[in-house]
């Protein structure tokens, strides 16, 4: 495949100076990286979950993924964060009760309130294949797991309310047979009551965003905006030259966060795209520091009472970082006219 070359951030979006928000370091129980942050607004105050990954910093290895798990923070202001001193085991018990000796970690949190109550999006690694789950909780520690997909499946976020008399959600399946390699699409689906998912359809493809070669994904819940939906995507391109970056030996990817707009009745329809990253890989702390370094991979995006948007994101698969813009500007790069 061809290489994307350079690649440069949207200039109406601004890094906030406290990056990293959130780092390893911050977190009692010393996990080695904590990152891709789902975070919404709850209860009056900004709630964040956090994947953990364990092992050693100095020695740059990773313990078994088996110990990986999900960490809970909290904040007033939705930058300066208290993170609770244990990390999240009752969704890891609802899994395994569910799965049995099938269950291996739970990762990639999104979180979204829909009528009062607080939806967790997950990844789960199983002895068959990746699935994407859905539970319900209203006090963090007890979790219904409401839906499962069948392998192999992904990156789930949720709308935030009902469309059209139903939910819908955002998914990635990783089809490897008919797409070949990491060719994977952003698709989309409904159901009547978060359970039962079915109207499977193929919503954005890779080869509709010029800055992707390899695959596209699902990041934060989308935004309803008089406009429409304004949605957040991660995607990838590799490029072969590309040496050793970060603790792997041969690390060939980028990620950066792109977006869309989609139509508020019907959010099966693209009605505007930015054909340029929202934010590509340029810090630091998402380049030159950290496991896998050129990622930058969204999860959370809060539209604020003043029309700031924080969007939250995981760096270098290592930390948590901010970057903020105007909703009428990032509404701007996707008008339908552009």
């Amino acid at each position: 495949m061809d290489p994307i070359g350079e690649l440069k951030s949207s200039p109406v979006i601004t890094r906030h100076p406290a990056n990293p928000i959130l780092k390893a370091g911050d977190v009692p129980y010393h996990p080695a990286l904590v990152f891709n942050p789902g975070v919404t607004k709850y209860e009056g105050k900004y709630l964040m979950a956090f994947r953990n990954d364990y092992g050693s910093v100095k020695e740059r290895k990773l313990l078994p993924g088996e110990t990986t798990n999900i960490g809970f923070a909290h904040s007033a202001d939705g930058i300066n964060w208290q993170v609770d001193p244990q990390p999240c085991t009752a969704l890891s018990d609802a899994l395994t009760a569910l799965l049995k000796d099938d269950f291996h970690r739970v990762y990639d949190p999104r979180l979204i309130v829909i009528e009062g109550r607080l939806h967790l999006c997950f990844a789960v690694d199983t002895g068959h294949g990746v699935r994407g789950g859905i539970a319900v909780t209203d006090d963090l520690e007890h979790f219904q797991v409401l839906s499962l997909t069948a392998p192999d499946n992904r990156n789930l976020v949720l709308f935030p309310e009902k469309i059209g008399g139903g939910y819908v959600r955002l998914e990635r399946p990783l089809p490897v047979y008919s797409r070949g390699g990491d060719r994977f699409d952003i698709w989309i689906s409904r159901s009547p009551d978060l359970v039962y998912w079915g109207q499977h359809r193929l919503l954005l493809g890779v080869e509709n965003v010029p800055f992707s070669n390899d695959k596209i994904g699902p990041a934060s819940p989308p935004v309803k905006t008089p406009q429409g939906w304004l949605a957040c995507f991660h995607s990838v391109d590799i490029d072969s030259s590309r040496g050793k970056n970060g603790w792997e030996d041969k690390w060939q990817k980028r990620y950066c966060a792109g977006l869309m707009l989609l139509a508020l009745d019907d959010p099966s329809r693209v009605i505007g795209l930015y054909r340029a990253p929202l934010l590509a890989p340029e810090a630091p702390y998402e380049t030159a520091e950290g496991f896998r370094t050129n990622v930058i991979f969204p999860c959370g995006m809060i539209l604020e009472q003043d029309g700031e948007v924080k969007l939250y994101y995981g760096a270098a698969d290592t930390c948590v970082a901010l970057a903020t813009a105007h909703l009428s500007q990032l509404l701007e790069l996707v008008s339908p006219k552009r």
